[in-house]
């Protein structure tokens, strides 16, 4: 069922716990925000792509969290939020043209590829703040994030990580890649 991109009813149901869990457990990302308006979203039939794409950044250790709503849209946002960068996107290079520049110890994947694969954004440096807002992420690991073409045409890529108390972006390669630093991504639903 994953290859059409859509959840088994055992699994949406079992993504609905998590998130609903995640949700009461954080308040202080979502203050005003109403669980029962989100589900709404989240059963409808628009939401059934969004929460296979949900279902991707939970699997890979992203811990999805809705973080605010665009009162223009109506629609919720969601950030990856785990403590660290998620596990399972970590070791990736930013891009293809990274990836496929590296001579040797290609890996199996990058940042944007899998981002657009799981249908979500990789998020801007402006995202990033406004994470770090609501608690300390990356502490001991660092994210890729969406980097502007003028850099990126250059050769080079973004990525920010939490240390002695602020967020830091710095820049790399794009074909670099470490154990340490993976993605977190965006979803709008």
């Amino acid at each position: 069922m994953e290859s059409k991109k859509e959840l088994s009813p055992e699994q949406s149901e079992e993504l609905f716990r998590t998130l609903k869990g995640r949700f009461e457990k954080n308040m202080n990302r979502h203050k005003d925000l109403e669980w029962s308006k989100i589900l709404a979203k989240l059963e409808s039939p628009v939401g059934a792509e969004k929460r296979w794409s949900l279902h991707e950044m939970e699997k890979t250790g992203g811990e999805p969290d809705v973080v605010g709503h665009d009162p223009k849209s109506d629609e919720y946002i969601f950030y990856d939020c785990s403590p660290e960068s998620p596990k399972g996107r970590r070791s990736v290079c930013y891009d293809y043209v990274g990836q496929e520049s590296r001579k040797e110890f290609k890996p199996e994947n990058n940042a944007v590829d899998l981002a657009e694969a799981m249908g979500i954004e990789l998020l801007t440096e402006e995202q990033y703040r406004e994470l770090q807002k609501l608690g300390n992420f990356d502490t001991k690991t660092s994210s890729w994030l969406d980097t502007p073409s003028e850099i990126r045409k250059l050769g080079g890529a973004i990525f920010a990580d939490f240390r002695y108390g602020k967020v830091f972006v710095y820049h790399n390669g794009a074909p670099s890649y470490y154990a340490v630093r993976g993605f977190r991504g965006s979803l709008r639903v």
